[in-house]
C-alpha cells in the first residue's frame, strides 16, 4: 500500500515538473522570437536620425551647390549677348556704314560718333568749375583729345566738309584756338567766349 502511494506522488511530481519544463522552453522560445523580431527602439531611433540627416544634407548639398552654377549661367548667358550685339553691331557699320541724324540727313556713322563726342567733352569741359583744379584738368584732358581725333579723321573731308555739323563744329573750335593763342594756354576763359562756345555746341548737335 506505502509502496503504491509513493509510486503516485512520484508520478504527480514528474508531470508537474515535465510540465514546467515545457513551459519554460515555450516562454524561452516566444522570447528569442520577440528579441528576432524587434529591434532595439535605439537602433531604429539611430537609423531614422541617420535618414533625415542624409536627406537635409542632400537638400542643402542641392541648393548651396547649384545657386552658384545658376549665377554662372546667367553671366556667362549674359556675356554672350553682349558679345552677340558686339558682333551684329560690327557687321551693321561694315554693310550700313551711314546713319540718319535728327536732322533728316544720312551721315557717316563714324562721322557722327566723332563729332558727338566733340560736343559732350567740349560742354564738359567749358561747364566743369575751375576751383577743381585735378577734374578741370581731366576734363579738359578729355575736349583735347576728341577735338584732336575729330580733327584728324575728318578736317578737310568732302564726305562731311559741306554739312551744317562740320560747319558749326570748326567754328567752335576756332574759337576757342582763338582765344587760348592770344591769351596763353593758362588763361581763363570769359564768359563771352564761353557762352558763344556752347551756343555753336548746341547748335551743331541739332544736326547730329
Amino acid at each position: 500500500m506505502t509502496l503504491i502511494l509513493v509510486a503516485n506522488m512520484c508520478s504527480i511530481i514528474s508531470s508537474k515538473t515535465d510540465e514546467r519544463i515545457k513551459r519554460f522552453d515555450i516562454e524561452g522560445r516566444l522570447q528569442s522570437r520577440s528579441n528576432i523580431a524587434l529591434p532595439p527602439l535605439e537602433a531604429s531611433s539611430s537609423r531614422r536620425h541617420l535618414l533625415v540627416g542624409v536627406g537635409t544634407s542632400l537638400v542643402t548639398l542641392t541648393c548651396c551647390g547649384l545657386s552658384p552654377l545658376m549665377v554662372w549661367a546667367e553671366e556667362k548667358s549674359a556675356d554672350k549677348e553682349e558679345e552677340d550685339k558686339s558682333i551684329i553691331g560690327a557687321i551693321k557699320s561694315l554693310f550700313y556704314p551711314n546713319e540718319k541724324t535728327k536732322s533728316g540727313m544720312v551721315l557717316p556713322k563714324a562721322y557722327l560718333k566723332s563729332a558727338r563726342e566733340v560736343v559732350k567733352t567740349l560742354r564738359e569741359s567749358l561747364n566743369e568749375a575751375p576751383d577743381d583744379i585735378a577734374k578741370f584738368r581731366r576734363t579738359a584732358d578729355a575736349a583735347k583729345e576728341s577735338i584732336r581725333e575729330y580733327l584728324g579723321s575728318w578736317r578737310g573731308k568732302q564726305t562731311v566738309v559741306q554739312e551744317e555739323s562740320y560747319v558749326i563744329l570748326e567754328k567752335a573750335i576756332r574759337s576757342l584756338a582763338n582765344f587760348y593763342s592770344k591769351a596763353g594756354p593758362s588763361a581763363p576763359l570769359p564768359e563771352e567766349v564761353k557762352s558763344e562756345i556752347l551756343d555753336y555746341l548746341n547748335t551743331a548737335e541739332e544736326f547730329l
